[in-house]
């Protein structure tokens, strides 16, 4: 019966569907931990977290079990164990497990039971939940392996202590959301403790996956409650934790506390990750956005530049008869202080163009939002025109508050194929402006100093479609638009609970009917950084024709 033990946690990322690669980057780091007696990885390690419909295809189910074999074949050279995140087919059923690898074999599979179906998560439409596990015997310690999700409900931790558990290692693919940190720890993690009096090791992955980012944030709790290892969030690392037996139980030594991002730099953080990765991942050479002189575009192209660096993103401003000479100053001045390439395209002959082939078939009927529109979507084929001619992709540049009322033009500003602002209500996108201008991110790749002029930041937003035009000619203040949208979207709360803070009823009411007025839009938008706890996309899947309304 042993008394210590080594334990080495890998924050990682991983590439999803490349399961040579998640195997070969195991590996490496097997070899560089090799005084330690078990390597822990993230959830589905081997195969990358979420994998939706991918575990669908036999054919990689068969590949998963290869490349396992082969990692567990690695083992019998008598060096460290590892536990490795796969997928497992069981009796016609499929699972999300961990397979304990060891002295040359797969050693034991555990699978998981509590199979999250909320919000960006639908294990249930892919997984069978599996009976409650027993613990695995580890050189003479009983381990309890909960996935993920196991821990985040009293039942599994209670049957693993009940078992004989007496340490719980739990790998995770927990995406990011803003305070989910706390909730990670305080709500969840020590709750668990306190209930089992065992320790406790979170493990969690890095990285951008489509829509979803992952902070790391790793931890480790002891029996009393105390944190003995806190991991960098977004950043890879590997630690290596000593753990002793006593006869009060398995503890682990104090080890290094990392400081987690504060709001709003965690937010920024996970647009610049999200954009990195997806950007890298899907092989574009960079980016290439309008830059309109507005506060939208202005931190769009901020966070590319510090997730690509500058030489990596084009600006290009598209300037109409309505852009304003200010619009025009603030542009350039934004991409000289991000150090960025600026092209301007004036899109007056395609404008001219549109108007003379229209003619005749808008003939007796006044201007208005059809001409508004037809300049927008003249600027997403010019953008469209050079990401076709070049490789960048567009990078889409509205947020949320506008996503939420349908302030946009479909097949214009909404086109794209990537939007960081997704997610970010105005007022967050003003906060997030001031921020970066007097902060520079530690991952960031951009300038130490502001990213745009004061003057981006003060001035009323405005489209520039019509004369003098302003957003508040449409929609209310964003101070109480986006309190009524976070009760609508976030909250699901009717009119009347809205109103009952505050708010004007006739407002409300037109915010909800525009709001769900909008749905077909959203559906054509492109994906965009989680942030919040529910996004569009993948937390909330409404109807496009729906007749519902709470007023």
């Amino acid at each position: 019966m042993t008394d210590r033990l080594i334990i080495t946690l890998v924050q990682c990322g991983q590439t999803i569907g490349d399961l040579g690669r998640n195997a070969d980057a195991m590996l490496e780091a097997r070899a560089e931990a090799a005084d330690c007696d078990l390597i822990v990885f993230p959830e589905l390690q081997l195969i990358g977290y979420p994998p939706e419909d991918l575990v669908l295809k036999p054919a990689l189910i068969a590949r998963a079990t290869e490349q396992l074999e082969r990692l567990a074949a690695a083992t019998a050279d008598g060096g460290p164990a590892m536990l490795v995140g796969s997928v497992f087919q069981r009796e016609g059923g499929l699972y999300n497990g961990v397979a304990l690898l060891d002295g040359g074999r797969i050693a034991a599979v555990r699978l998981k039971h509590e199979l999250p179906n909320y919000g960006t998560f639908d294990e249930k439409r892919l997984f069978a939940s599996a009976p409650l596990q027993s613990p695995v015997p580890f050189r003479g310690v009983m381990l309890g392996l909960p996935l993920c999700e196991d821990i985040w409900y009293p039942t599994v931790c209670g049957h693993l202590k009940a078992m004989g558990a007496e340490l719980l290692i739990a790998p995770h693919g927990s995406p990011y959301e803003i305070e989910k940190d706390d909730r990670r720890l305080h709500n969840v993690a020590r709750a668990r403790v306190a209930e089992t009096g065992l320790p406790l090791v979170f493990l969690n992955r890095i990285g951008g996956q489509d829509e979803l980012v992952f902070d790391g944030a790793s931890f480790v709790v002891n029996a009393d409650g105390s944190l003995s290892h806190q991991l960098p969030d977004w950043e890879a690392a590997t630690v290596r934790t000593e753990w002793t037996k006593s006869e009060a139980g398995w503890h682990c030594a104090p080890g290094e506390i990392h400081a987690l991002d504060p709001f709003p730099q965690d937010v920024y953080h996970a647009m610049i990750v999200g954009l990195r990765d997806y950007v890298n991942s899907n092989g574009f050479p960079g980016v290439v956005l309008g830059l309109s002189g507005g506060i939208d575009s202005a931190l769009s192209a901020a966070a590319a530049v510090d997730a690509l660096g500058p030489e990596r993103v084009w600006c290009v401003m598209l300037p109409s008869r309505y852009t304003s000479q200010s619009s025009l100053d603030d542009a350039a001045e934004c991409a000289r202080m991000l150090g960025c390439r600026l092209d301007s395209i004036p899109i007056a002959p395609a404008v001219e163009a549109f108007d003379a082939m229209l003619a005749p078939s808008f003939e007796g009927r006044a201007p208005d939002l059809a001409e508004e529109n037809i300049q927008s979507r003249i600027r997403a084929v010019t953008l469209m025109g050079l990401s076709n001619k070049f490789g960048p992709m567009l990078l889409t540049t509205g947020n949320k508050s506008e996503m939420s009322v349908g302030y946009a033009t479909i097949y214009g500003d909404m086109a794209g194929g990537y939007n960081v602002l997704k997610d970010a209500y105005k007022l967050t996108v003003f906060e997030l402006s001031r921020w970066r201008n007097a902060h520079k991110p530690p991952l960031g790749l951009g300038p130490d100093g502001p990213v745009m002029p004061e003057s981006v930041i003060t001035k009323p937003p405005s489209a520039e479609l019509r004369p003098d035009q302003r957003d508040d000619d449409s929609l209310p203040p964003y101070e109480i638009l986006d309190p009524i949208l976070h009760g609508l979207v976030e909250e699901e709360l009717s009119v009347a609970e809205i109103v009952a803070r505050g708010f004007d009823a006739a407002t409300v009411t037109r915010i909800e009917r525009l709001l769900y007025l909008a749905e077909y839009k959203r559906r054509q938008a492109p994906p965009g950084v989680k942030l919040g706890i529910r996004n569009f996309g993948r937390d909330r899947r409404y109807p496009i024709t729906n007749r519902f309304r709470t007023a």
